[in-house]
């Protein structure tokens, strides 16, 4: 009788703790540093595999934090397991979007999860990712 009551309760454990880690939510504290002056707003965007990194409008979230120092911190919480990438940008002139010129390379700084640095556009979604499976906090180094 007692091997079926400690087969019983194992089962209970296993299922309920395999249960909890499938329903977990993580926070993913971002970190923007070098930043040049205290203009303007910084620019986050966080994205799924699914959404178009890092197109602005296709992020998951987003959101601009006044910026009043060198660097500049956001949390993004409760948060599913997943894979992640970020794209920040300093919007100096606070027009709600990345300035670039003629032939198009951005006039803002700008970084990526992973300080990834794609050679003549953004990097993909895989070279910037970041595994979330617990609280995790990056930092990004804008250019």
């Amino acid at each position: 009788m007692k091997i079926i009551y400690l087969f019983l309760t194992f089962g209970i454990l296993s299922f309920t703790s395999e249960h909890r880690s499938e329903d977990a939510r993580f926070d993913l504290t971002v970190t923007v540093t070098n930043i040049q002056n205290a203009k303007g707003k910084i620019s986050f965007g966080l994205f799924r595999k699914q959404d178009s990194f890092p197109i602005k409008g296709k992020q998951f979230k987003g959101v601009f934090i006044e910026t009043t120092k060198s660097k500049t911190k956001y949390t993004f919480q409760n948060l599913e397991k997943d894979d992640y990438a970020v794209a920040v940008y300093h919007d100096e002139n606070n027009n709600g979007i990345l300035d670039k010129n003629l032939v198009g390379a951005p006039t803002e700084a700008y970084g990526f999860s992973r300080n990834a640095r794609g050679m003549f556009s953004a990097p993909s979604f895989d070279e910037a990712k970041i595994e979330l499976k617990d609280n995790k906090s990056i930092e990004i180094w804008i250019k």
